[in-house]
């Protein structure tokens, strides 16, 4: 079961956790991922502003240097393209222009272009007026992009506070200075500064890559975790289950009411129930984990043996013995033990006590054939009185005619004796033919049995029997019929005698079973004791082993037993002597008191 549950454990997982993981942290990365695209892009771009700017003002501070030492115009503007030739020559700048406010070029790192107009989709005036640093993006004819930097160019040292807020010369220096390069006192300059974007582009593609690739590796442990945390659930609530299940699965094997035990594929046995520690008499830590064949009956193997054959499950009934010679009737079932997969794992053995069904099917078979005789008894009763009314009543005028005949007399004695003693039986086998009559009522059975035992102490003191009489406990007054519980006391005390002829000790007991709603009466003695094979018959009808005897003392005993919703179980061993145990039942307002 465990090897199943670990095999779909991740299957089990539901989808909607899957897809609910994914709704929640999807978004959370792809946003978080775009935002820090978008930051790197602004922080590139800040940088490539922060390099014009910085292009710009290192060229106006060199243009400003020149200027101090310049004696015209044309010289000016000789140094002026100079001067930027040759800052065009450093890395990562594609171009570098100075216009005037017109658009038309000043100066450019390609003199060729010089006099060319640029900037005609710009607003130059805005550009010339505004103080802060403008730059935009440009498409190269070649296919690539150069981040353009520009602004008012002033290498005379106006006085304007640049990007970031420097301050530049004031009027003071700007007096000592000549005019803008190649215009007049207040014609504007602008500067545009293009930068190659390709290193920077790649570097930014690069960061964007390594941004996705870790959103994503973080999306995914995030996806992880969640899937983590209800799989932390689900192991939790899945042996939560399985130990719900085991400890059931424990309980139900532990007190189930047949006898289980499990071998394993090395016939050692691996599961013994208590059932099966009550019925075969063997503790666990006697059987666990020890070969079969070593711990188990014989009859016990025949079963399991036959499995390796028969491929089935194998139903037996044996007579298993337990406690040395003691046998007692089982039913038998033997089965494979197999995985999900079909694997043999083993046998398992299911067993239980047939002794009560046994006893039972005993008794059920008893009272059918008590039915039939019954039956027949109570027609030949009838038929059998008629003569013996005769017959009586002729040996009693034979004896009236014959008093001076002393044999006659004898002979007309014995035939009224065996007439009357042939009546009794008849009225016994009538009484015992019909239906009991039970007249119960409130009696005190501490009492009853007291007066039964006064009834037979002086035969018992002739044949030297002890009666031993244990403490009987006070309770409450039983609904029985006192008459007919006498007439069952008597019974069972008068055969014990007869088993004691030689003395011996008879003893009662009674106590009450809360537990089981009823009263027990067991009454035992030392005597002969009963044959084994006699014990299933003594309360059939005619059964005696007495030369004198009836046969129907105990018959009735267990019909007046019955009567009253009891049972009596007699147990024998032969020299050792007999128990006779009554139980009735009785109410709650019965018990001790």
């Amino acid at each position: 079961m465990i090897s199943k549950v670990s095999k779909r454990y991740w299957t089990g997982i539901p989808p909607w956790i899957i897809i609910g993981a994914v709704l929640i942290l999807a978004p959370i990365f792809v946003f978080m991922t775009l935002e820090n695209i978008h930051r790197q892009k602004e922080n590139t771009t800040m940088l490539l502003v922060e390099k014009g700017a910085a292009l710009i003002r290192s060229f106006e501070a060199g243009a400003r240097t020149g200027m101090m030492g310049m004696m015209g115009m044309r010289g000016g503007g000789f140094r002026l393209q100079k001067l930027l030739m040759e800052t065009a020559q450093q890395p990562d700048i594609v171009y570098l222009i100075v216009t005037n406010s017109k658009g038309v070029i000043l100066a450019h790192d390609d003199p060729k272009k010089i006099g060319e107009t640029y900037g005609k989709d710009l607003d130059l005036d805005r550009i010339s007026s505004a103080k802060e640093v403008a730059w935009r993006q440009v498409l190269n004819p070649d296919g690539a992009d150069t981040f353009e930097v520009f602004r008012r160019f002033s290498p005379t040292g106006r006085r304007f506070r640049g990007h970031h807020g420097r301050m530049m010369p004031d009027a003071s220096t700007q007096s000592r200075m000549a005019p803008p390069y190649g215009s007049g006192d207040d014609e504007a300059q602008l500067i545009f500064v293009g930068l190659d974007m390709e290193p920077v582009e790649i570097a930014r593609k690069e960061d964007a890559y390594h941004t996705a690739v870790m959103a994503l590796i973080l999306l995914l442990i995030g996806f992880a975790g969640i899937v983590s945390l209800f799989l932390a659930q689900a192991y939790r609530s899945t042996r939560a289950s399985l130990s719900r299940v085991t400890a059931f699965s424990d309980n139900l094997v532990e007190n189930m009411p047949m006898g289980l035990l499990a071998i394993d594929r090395d016939g050692r046995i691996a599961s013994f129930n208590q059932t099966a520690e009550s019925v075969l008499q063997r503790s666990s830590q006697q059987v666990l984990w020890k070969k079969f064949r070593n711990v188990l009956p014989r009859q016990m193997w025949d079963p399991i043996d036959q499995l390796k054959t028969k491929k089935r499950v194998i139903v037996k009934e044996i007579n298993c013995p337990v406690m040395g010679e003691k046998t007692i009737p089982l039913e038998v079932i033997a089965s494979f033990l197999e995985d999900e997969e079909g694997a043999f794992l083993g046998h398992v053995i299911l067993f239980r006590d047939l002794s009560e069904i046994r006893h039972l099917q005993r008794e059920v078979e008893r009272s059918q054939r008590l039915a039939s005789v019954g039956k027949l008894a109570a027609g030949i009763a009838h038929e059998i009185r008629n003569p013996l009314s005769s017959i009586k009543g002729f040996a009693t005028y034979f004896k009236e005619r014959y008093r001076d005949v002393p044999e006659d007399q004898k002979t007309a004695d014995i035939m009224i004796q065996e007439v009357e003693r042939l009546n009794r039986v008849i009225g016994q086998l009538l009484e015992f033919a019909r239906p009991m009559s039970i007249k119960k009522k409130p009696t005190t059975l501490g009492a009853l049995v007291q007066d039964s035992i006064k009834m037979i102490e002086g035969d018992a003191h002739r044949k030297g029997i002890e009666v031993h009489v244990k403490r009987i406990p006070h309770m409450g007054d039983v609904s029985i019929d006192a008459d007919r519980m006498k007439q069952v006391f008597l019974n069972v005390y008068l055969n014990a005698l007869e088993s004691m002829e030689g003395g011996g000790i008879l003893s009662v007991e009674v106590h009450p079973d809360d537990s089981a709603n009823n009263i027990g009466i067991i009454i035992s003695d030392t005597g002969t004791g009963i044959k084994d094979e006699d014990v299933p018959h003594i309360f059939d009808p005619y059964f005696t082993t007495k030369s004198s005897g009836t046969g129907l003392g105990l018959a009735i005993v267990h019909k007046i037993i019955e009567s009253h919703g009891g049972t009596v179980r007699v147990q024998s061993q032969c020299g050792i002597g007999t128990t006779v145990t009554i139980r009735l039942p009785f109410s709650k307002e019965a018990t001790a008191l």
